[in-house]
């Protein structure tokens, strides 16, 4: 057996990112079982197995138990966070018809939106600290006496510092060890291959719908796990 793995990144970024992909093929399964005869929920469920269980023999339990965690909150956060930002920028279209630009620019919106859309946590990231940055207690007096309700706007400012942390803690989980078995080695070979094969099929299926084409696109679901690397203690970009 080689000890030659045929991806780039980290054994544990890679085995999370395909758990990642897989939980989505499960999510769109509906759709696209009828591009693929073979992708039942018998095989989604059998390869998630396969995916925890080299988890479970190459990085011990109690650490797959902690990236689970991580990575869940870090999944449970983003969509609140993207509704609750969406939500609000339509208050302030309503409320502020004529300002709406000049506020929503201050408020991190022109500039990170956009990649938000698409599911970009480190994009979602910088736009909560812009948020958190320009809502001043001015204008968030303004947008009060509007109507806004002030919860909403506390809110938001508050995914800002529990997005990051979630980032941090799973960026360092991600410390695995480089002494494993070329059995580990083909066993994460396997997995990637059959991982990597189901992204081109259903990235391919998908290619006029961006944000689910990201969600199979692997090395999207990578950086998207990584964005803590990038965003500094108070959100601003780090440059490399």
């Amino acid at each position: 057996m080689s000890n030659i793995r045929n991806y780039k990144m980290k054994d544990v970024e890679m085995l999370l990112a395909s758990k990642t992909i897989v939980g989505s093929l499960n999510d769109n399964l509906d759709e696209l079982s009828i591009a693929r005869s073979n992708w039942t929920p018998e095989y989604v469920e059998s390869l998630s197995a396969k995916i925890d269980e080299s988890i479970d023999n190459y990085l011990g339990l109690d650490k797959k138990k902690e990236l689970r965690e991580a990575t869940r909150r870090l999944t449970s956060l983003q969509a609140p966070a993207m509704r609750d930002l969406s939500f609000l920028k339509t208050q302030l279209e309503v409320d502020f018809d004529g300002q709406t630009g000049e506020i929503t620019k201050s408020l991190g919106y022109d500039l990170h939106l956009r990649q938000v859309q698409t599911g970009d946590q480190e994009s979602l990231i910088q736009l909560l600290y812009a948020f958190k940055k320009g809502m001043t207690d001015e204008l968030k007096g303004q947008m009060v006496a509007k109507g806004t309700n002030p919860a909403l706007i506390d809110r938001i400012i508050g995914y800002a510092n529990d997005l990051r942390d979630a980032n941090v803690t799973q960026e360092t989980l991600k410390e695995t060890s480089k002494t494993v078995s070329a059995e580990a080695v083909n066993d994460f070979n396997d997995i990637y291959d059959e991982v990597i094969g189901i992204c081109k099929i259903a990235s391919s299926y998908y290619q006029y719908d961006e944000l689910k084409k990201n969600q199979f696109t692997f090395s999207k679901v990578v950086d998207n796990m990584n964005a803590s690397r990038k965003i500094g203690p108070e959100g601003e970009e780090v440059v490399e």
